[in-house]
């Protein structure tokens, strides 16, 4: 895939994450995509206790809490990724599990999901940087 290509195929997936999903779209993507982050998590980390596609119980409550999480997020219409939310409605206990999640999962994502995994780093740091330029001209 080319340059061009790869800027199309992330703009796609900018518009479609922030104009043409649904709130209930949106969310329902979110909650899937971190779904599978823990449950490969999981997979890597848990191996004696990951039953097939089953994961462990302590897997188990934390797919639950985020998929909670999500389903109570007032901020799912404007903002793309938990990390770059001004609110940070995780336990401590629970953004430290996540964040352990997603740094194992993450950089595995470009083997089963590249564009979305490259798309994600692009969004990312594209919405900090928007967050950055708003708040020195305040």
């Amino acid at each position: 895939m080319d340059a061009f290509s790869f800027l199309k195929c992330t703009e796609k997936i900018e518009e479609s994450m922030r104009n043409k999903k649904t709130i209930e779209e949106k969310r329902e993507f979110e909650k899937e995509v971190v779904t599978w982050m823990i449950k490969k998590y999981c997979r890597g980390n848990h191996k004696l206790k990951h039953n097939g596609n089953v994961p462990c119980e302590d897997c188990k409550q934390l797919i639950e809490y985020a998929v909670f999480r999500s389903d109570k997020c007032p901020f799912i219409e404007t903002k793309t990724f938990c990390n770059n939310c001004k609110v940070h409605c995780y336990k401590p206990e629970m953004r430290a599990k996540i964040k352990e999640v997603m740094r194992y999962s993450g950089p595995r994502m470009l083997f089963s999901h590249p564009v979305m995994a490259i798309s994600h780093v692009i969004l990312s740091r594209r919405e900090k940087k928007e967050v950055e330029e708003k708040n020195s001209l305040k």
